[in-house]
C-alpha cells in the first residue's frame, strides 16, 4: 500500500524505522526484531540508506525480504550520493519488480572523511531533482522526503531552509518526515512555518528515545544534530546507568508522543535503532496492545 494513502485512511500512522546491518547475522537478527514489533501493527516501517550509498544493496536486500517475510508496507530510504541518473533508473527499476512502491528520497550524506556533499557525474545535486526524477519515471511510487525542525546544518538561514522543503514538494512530495527532535514547540513552530509556506503535505514526527548517554552525544554529534533540552540533561545526568537513562529516555519520548497524539499529530515514526524493546515500552505506557488503539 502507499504511504500516501495511509496517511489519507488513518488519523495517526505509527511508523518503524530500520537500518541494514553490516553482517548477514545481524540482519537475521533484525528480522526477527521486526517480528517482534508486528503485533504492535505498525502502518509501515522504512530501511535507511548508509552515508554514501554504503548499504545500497543491503537496504535493497533488506526491504525485499520485509516485504516477503511480513507482507507490511516498506518505505525504502534512496539518496543522491554515489549513483548517476542511469544507476538510479536501474536501482528504481529493481524496486518496482518487487512491489517496492515508497521511497524516502534523500539529497544524503557524504561518504565517510568528506565534508562536503559532491554530486556524481551525471547524477542529482538535491533531494528535489530526484523526487521531480522519480515522480516522471515512476509516476505510481509514492515519495517521501525530509524535514528539519530543528533547521538544517547546512542552511543557516531558517527562511531559505522552508524555501528548499518547499522545492520538494513542488516537485512532488507526498509526505515529509522530520528529523529527530527532543522539544514538541521546535515541531510545532516548524509544522506552522511550514503552513505559512503553503507546505500542506503531512508531516510525520521523528523522535528517538535516549538510550545510552554516550548515544546521546552521538546524536547531538550528527548531521542535522538535535538540540537536547537542559531538564532531559538533567534528568540523565541523575540517572546512575545507562539502565536509568533508557528509562528517562522512554518516558521521556512516551510523554512526548502523549502530547503529539493531543494535537492530532498526522504521523510519528519510531527510529527503532534496531531494537524493539524502548517501542514496546511505550506503546504500554500509553496503554495500548497496537498502534491501531493510538489512531
Amino acid at each position: 500500500m502507499l504511504v500516501k494513502d495511509l496517511l489519507k485512511s488513518q488519523k495517526t500512522t505509527f511508523s518503524f524505522e530500520f537500518f541494514p546491518p553490516k553482517e548477514d547475522a545481524a540482519a537475521d537478527k533484525l528480522l526477527d526484531t521486526i517480528a517482534n514489533l508486528m503485533p504492535l501493527e505498525p502502518s509501515y516501517v522504512s530501511v535507511t540508506y548508509g552515508a554514501g550509498g554504503t548499504t545500497r544493496d543491503r537496504t535493497h536486500d533488506l526491504v525485499v525480504r520485509i516485504k516477503e517475510q511480513t507482507n507490511i508496507t516498506v518505505v525504502s530510504h534512496l539518496t543522491c550520493v554515489g549513483s548517476s541518473r542511469e544507476e538510479m533508473h536501474n536501482i528504481l527499476d529493481k524496486y518496482q519488480e518487487a512491489g517496492i512502491q515508497n521511497i524516502l528520497a534523500l539529497r544524503g550524506d557524504p561518504p565517510k572523511g568528506e565534508d562536503d556533499f559532491v554530486h556524481p557525474k551525471d547524477g542529482f545535486a538535491y533531494a528535489a531533482d530526484l523526487v521531480a526524477y522519480i515522480k516522471k519515471h515512476f509516476p505510481e511510487m509514492c515519495v517521501g522526503v525530509a524535514g528539519f525542525p530543528e533547521g538544517h546544518p547546512n542552511t543557516p538561514n531558517r527562511l531559505q531552509e522552508i524555501d528548499y522543503l518547499k522545492e520538494k514538494v513542488d516537485a512532488g512530495a507526498d509526505y515529509i518526515v522530520t528529523q529527530l527532535f527532543f522539544e514538541n514547540r521546535d515541531y510545532y513552530d516548524y509544522c506552522e512555518r511550514c503552513e505559512l509556506a503553503g507546505i500542506h503535505v503531512p508531516n510525520i514526527a521523528g523522535i528517538m528515545p535516549v538510550s545510552t548517554k554516550s548515544g546521546m552525544i552521538r546524536t547531538a554529534e550528527l548531521a542535522g544534530g538535535a538540540r537536547i533540552p537542559a531538564r532531559l540533561l538533567k534528568a540523565v545526568y541523575r540517572a546512575q546507568d545507562d539502565k536509568y537513562i533508557e528509562k528517562v529516555g522512554i518516558h521521556w519520548a512516551t510523554e512526548q508522543i502523549r502530547d503529539l497524539l493531543d494535537n492530532d499529530i498526522r504521523g510519528i515514526q519510531f527510529f527503532t535503532l534496531n531494537a524493539s524493546a524502548a517501542t514496546q515500552e511505550i506503546y504500554q505506557s500509553l496503554g495500548v496492545r497496537d498502534s491501531n488503539q493510538l489512531r
